[in-house]
């Protein structure tokens, strides 16, 4: 077994073995869901979302795919894919890092620090840097909407054949790069 296959299987064991509930696809460990709750004392605690991962052959030294499910109001997460605008997996990933730094450090951080300036959602740039108030009003209707336990089974289905839930560590807002997907 070559050195990037030993720990893609230790960093997901790491992750299985934690408090995190992952749900491997098709039986491998290169595609699987994990269940993310919102950062403690955020606009987004209280809600849950699954949260898929892709690992490519060449992990760890090429970072994973990672994309919101469910949906999730927020400037960095495209709304309709799901995919991630986050410098640290999508330009500087380190084969130091692991996937519990995804969802212990990267993902809570992008949370709890949206960064407006670089939105792959321009409606919740917008609306962040423009009404503070409103934004986080939006972010928990989101949160009450479509993070909740329930969201995450009735995604499922759909989930099965949509492919462009990750993240393609591209981070620009254009709307064309998402032609012909609807909102469900």
């Amino acid at each position: 077994m070559s050195s990037p296959s030993k720990r893609r299987e230790m960093d997901v064991m790491k992750l299985m073995m934690s408090d995190y509930t992952v749900e491997t696809i098709n039986d491998g460990l290169n595609e699987f869901n994990v269940e993310f709750h919102g950062p403690k004392e955020s606009i987004y605690e209280g809600g849950l979302w699954k949260v898929r991962v892709e690992l490519p052959d060449a992990y760890p030294y090429k970072s994973p795919s990672i994309g919101f499910v469910n949906k999730i109001f927020h400037p960095n997460v495209d709304e309709l894919s799901g995919s991630v605008c986050l410098d640290v997996i999508n330009q500087s990933w380190s084969p130091m890092f692991d996937l519990l730094n995804i969802f212990e450090v990267f993902l809570p951080q992008l949370l709890l620090y949206p960064n407006p300036s670089d939105p792959l959602n321009g409606d919740a740039a917008s609306l962040m840097m423009k009404d503070k108030n409103m934004y986080e009003q939006k972010v928990k209707e989101y949160c009450e909407r479509y993070a909740k336990k329930e969201d995450l089974n009735n995604k499922a289905v759909e989930e099965e054949t949509d492919d462009d839930d990750v993240s393609d560590g591209q981070c620009t807002s254009s709307e064309d790069e998402i032609p012909g997907l609807a909102d469900p």
